[in-house]
């Protein structure tokens, strides 16, 4: 199980033995929201309904899922969306909430993923995804499964 606290700006995971691990992580920059083109981090209940970059370097950078490589420091635009290193894809379960219509958060492609503004992390500054530290994605997406699920509250 995963929680997701915005006001905290923390992650928190029970992998399968039942010892939970916190990490720092930075939601979206314009706050908490369900709605598609908000660039906000969506609530409620969701699940993890796709795994993307396992075995992939850290630093690889991902455009539609697809690895295309390895994120420069001073060559790539800085200013961009990277997503990097790896892909956990939450699918929303709450229909008319978080599932379905203007608020689906799989289809607004709504991802826990790697960032290449780790000086960011603990504050909000996503574009609504759930950003992390590389290092920190790598191990979480090691211990996370399929269907796991993920809670993200205010």
């Amino acid at each position: 199980m995963i929680r997701i606290s915005i006001s905290k700006q923390m992650l928190y995971h029970r992998n399968s033995y039942g010892v939970w691990r916190s990490y720092p992580i930075s939601t979206a920059r314009k706050g908490a929201g369900n709605f598609e083109g908000s660039l906000q981090t969506p609530l409620g209940k969701h699940y993890i309904s796709h795994k993307i970059g396992d075995h992939e370097p850290i630093m690889t950078v991902f455009r539609a899922r697809q690895s295309v490589g390895i994120y420069q420091e001073g060559a790539d635009d800085p200013h961009k969306d990277w997503i990097l290193s790896r892909i956990l894809w939450l699918s929303g379960t709450q229909t008319g909430f978080n599932k379905r219509g203007h608020v689906d958060t799989h289809a607004r492609y709504i991802y826990i993923h790697g960032t290449h503004e780790e000086e960011c992390i603990g504050r909000p500054a996503s574009h609504g995804c759930i950003r992390m530290r590389n290092d920190d994605v790598i191990y979480l997406f090691k211990q996370s499964k399929l269907g796991e699920s993920v809670i993200i509250s205010l």
